[in-house]
């Protein structure tokens, strides 16, 4: 076989693979729809909310047993926004919870008619986001999961001649000479011919406005059918009495199907005859022919004739019924997309005419065509900017009828370095110490954000309690917030405090943020900017570097940024390279914490001076001030008060008490350091001892020497402690938790002993 043989056999595969637009007899759909009930019976709504969830996925929330939990989890938004498209566009998560939020309010709730407005500055992606979102909502329209099907009347002949035969060859036989017309007029003609007699047997008329074949069922039959045809399931619960299933009961068909049923049943002798004339084909959408979707640019002028009919059609069903007013085949554009996506690029122009036109359909459902009602029940979407609202100002009802949801600049610093990631490619990341590349984005994202927050300081109360770690705004803290984490530095107190309410509280304000600071593109230019200054082949780019960037090289950008951000944003990164340097230098026997753990907890519930044998270890201990007090400087602090220290002790005892013993060992057979209580003291015990893994190091050259001789035949020189302690760091740090590469590793170690970081940031 030739390779151009090989080439059109590959391509007559593929393109046996696409979806098949066969129409099918009504009795066939209703086979479908008994089978697959919940894709057949769906609305745009239903459908749009379907295929995000079917890209998107379910969230991921980090803290799932968190009481106080909103749901503000991370969506993976790459296969609805960045696979397969020419631009990616890249959803932080707040805006990725706002927009899923809306698309579960559109789907569960009865049909509102509305428009959804995208709002946000120029350089917010907007039209990078609609493009991609009609893109994959046209590929799940086609696909078979996101199949739905529209009417198509098949006028057959043999049917037709019981009433009136002379009239219906007339008709026949004239009719086959316009087929062509008939496709050119959009209403999607078709014939096909007896193989004995070689005459039209039948003619098929696509409803124009993609109505779905279940709306033909008679409004006063629809509960008993539906009652008949669906098995007592979940779905037949749903259909009965969810308020997203009311358009089934409640809508008609368009007005030329109406017309043709009516016509069909005062012709016809029972309703069975009217059935098998109506069959069913899948909606195939189209944007570029607009079909099923409907985009227009601000510069896209209007149409002089918004009116569709064919006038010599309209003659063939006159002539066929007998009844030149039984059906007006006429309907406008908006027919195109009904039961899809009717999009405006921008509310400017000629965009701005069409808002306005679009207020009757959006209020009222409904679109005059001359002297007839079209129903319209597109899904509506516009993009704007901040300030066009004037567009549509002192129309209240039309405003009512308006859905805001805010696109702002990115303000989720993860997605802010997926974008660098895209633009440049993923190799910046070997150029960078860990967390510089990230400190970058935050320095962006600090021009976006308001300078004050009342939520963070509700609930904080005085920002200078975290000053070590945080600017005096707290906005460093919001960022990690937006990400969806908490920041190990926060206290147990504070964390207590984050109810559900100042969460939300927190997420709300990024409602009023992002319209300002370095837009995407601005971002975009000022990484290419520092990327080229700094990035080395021998030296990875550094906080140094980061600093320099915006207080010597652009320091019209640093007048930018709130102020202190900055040194502030330096601090947060010295404190959280110090935790990962005393983290992967921390190797403390397990065992003997768990011993010591466990005779303190069995401990708190005796005397002083009194000896007991611990059950959970076989030691006998000598219950007293010293050996409680010891134990409670290594759990909460040296430096903590008496009355602090004994109150801590007290708590203890009643969880040991009231809930570990009794509860967790007794009546569940749990294993005494798989309780609540182990868990909390351990993770105190060992975040104070790696406060104090340091100490050998600080003032020892030869540590700081071998850190920099790592990974040369010079590292073979040094004491064989110092080797074992110098390379269980840096593994640690290479490791799959923190991801440094060794020069990475090297050059972290040595910044935190050059800069004295441990006596800085005291335990």
């Amino acid at each position: 076989m030739s390779n151009v043989d090989r080439a059109l056999k590959h391509l007559n595969r593929k393109h046996g693979n696409h979806v098949s637009r066969q129409t099918i007899q009504f009795e066939e759909f209703l086979n479908i729809l008994a089978m697959k009930p919940s894709t057949v019976v769906r609305s745009v709504f239903q459908s749009f909310h379907d295929m995000i969830k079917t890209y998107v996925g379910r969230g991921l929330d980090e803290y799932p047993d968190d009481p106080e939990s909103i749901n503000y989890v991370y969506y993976d938004c790459r296969n609805l926004f960045v696979n397969n498209t020419d631009r990616p566009f890249f959803a932080d998560r707040l805006f990725a919870n706002r927009l899923i939020n809306h698309v579960d309010s559109m789907k569960g709730s009865a049909r509102q008619n509305k428009i959804y407005i995208f709002e946000g500055p120029p350089g917010s992606g907007k039209s990078t986001f609609l493009n991609n979102l009609l893109l994959k909502f046209e590929e799940y329209s086609n696909s078979d999961d996101g199949r739905r099907y529209e009417v198509v009347w098949r006028l057959d002949r043999r049917v037709l001649a019981q009433i009136n035969e002379s009239q219906l060859t007339s008709f026949v036989d004239r009719l086959s000479n316009l087929l062509d017309e008939y496709e050119l007029g959009q209403a999607d003609l078709s014939e096909a011919k007896s193989p004995l007699h070689g005459s039209v047997d039948y003619v098929d008329i696509a409803c124009p406005s993609h109505d779905n074949p279940l709306l033909l069922i008679p409004k006063r039959d629809r509960r008993l059918f539906y009652d008949d045809i669906f098995k007592n399931d979940e779905f037949k619960w749903k259909l009965f009495t969810e308020k997203e299933y009311d358009w089934v009961f409640s809508e008609s068909p368009c007005t030329i199907c109406s017309s043709i049923y009516e016509a069909l049943a005062q012709r016809l002798p029972n309703a069975i005859d009217i059935y098998k004339m109506i069959h069913a084909r899948p909606y195939r959408f189209n944007r570029r022919l607009g079909e099923g979707i409907t985009v227009f640019n601000p510069g896209d002028k209007p149409m002089k004739q918004n009116i569709k009919t064919n006038e010599q059609l309209q003659r063939k069903i006159d002539s066929l019924l007998g009844d030149s007013n039984a059906v007006k085949y006429i309907f406008s554009n908006f027919a195109k997309t009904n039961n899809g996506i009717y999009a405006l690029m921008d509310v400017k122009s000629y965009n701005a005419e069409r808002l306005l036109e679009l207020h009757n359909i959006i209020s009222e459902g409904t679109h005059k065509v001359e002297d007839l009602e079209e129903n319209v029940r597109s899904l509506f979407m516009a993009l704007m900017n901040p300030g066009d609202e004037k567009t549509f100002e002192g129309f209240q009802s039309f405003s009512d009828r308006i859905e805001y949801i805010n696109i702002p600049y990115v303000m989720d610093l993860n997605t802010e370095v997926e974008i660098y990631r895209n633009i440049f490619g993923k190799h910046i990341d070997e150029s960078f110490i860990p967390r510089v590349l990230h400190n970058f984005a935050r320095a962006v994202i600090s021009t976006r954000m308001r300078v004050k927050s009342e939520a963070l300081l509700e609930w904080i109360g005085d920002p200078m309690v975290y000053g070590q770690y945080c600017d005096e705004n707290l906005q460093l803290l919001k960022m990690e917030i937006y990400t969806g984490y908490i920041p190990n530095w926060v206290s147990d107190e504070d964390r207590k405090r984050l109810t559900a309410k100042r969460r939300r509280q927190i997420i709300d304000e990024s409602e009023e943020e992002g319209v300002t600071g370095f837009s995407g593109r601005d971002s975009i230019k000022i990484f290419g900017e520092f990327y080229a200054a700094y990035a080395r082949k021998d030296e990875l780019i550094s906080m140094s570097a980061l600093t320099s960037f915006f207080t010597k090289w652009r320091r019209d950008l640093y007048e930018m940024l709130p102020e202190g951000f900055l040194n502030s944003l330096l601090r947060n990164y010295n404190y959280t390279v110090l935790q990962e340097v005393k983290e992967s230098l921390y190797y403390y026997n397990e065992e003997q914490i768990a011993r010591e753990l466990l005779n303190y907890m069995f401990a708190v519930s005796f005397e002083i001076g009194s000896v007991a044998v611990c059950r959970f270890t076989g030691d006998k201990l000598e219950i007293s001030e010293e050996f409680l007090g010891g134990m409670e400087k290594r759990l909460i602090g040296s430096a903590v008060e008496d009355n602090i220290r004994k109150q801590f002790r007290r708590d203890t005892q009643r969880e040991y008490a009231g809930r570990t013993l009794t509860q967790e060992i007794l009546a569940e057979g749990r294993n005494p350091r798989d309780t609540s209580l182990y868990q909390a003291l351990h993770e105190r015990y060992v975040h104070n001892l790696k406060g104090k893994v340091m100490e050998p190091f600080l003032d020892n050259q030869n540590f700081r020497r071998a850190i920099k001789d790592y990974d040369t035949d010079t590292f073979k020189t040094y004491d064989k402690r110092i080797r074992d302690d110098v390379s269980f760091l840096i593994n640690n740090l290479c490791g799959t938790k923190f991801h440094y590469t060794k020069q990475g590793a090297k050059e972290v170690c040595v910044y935190v002993i050059d800069n004295d970081l441990a006596r800085k940031f005291p335990s």
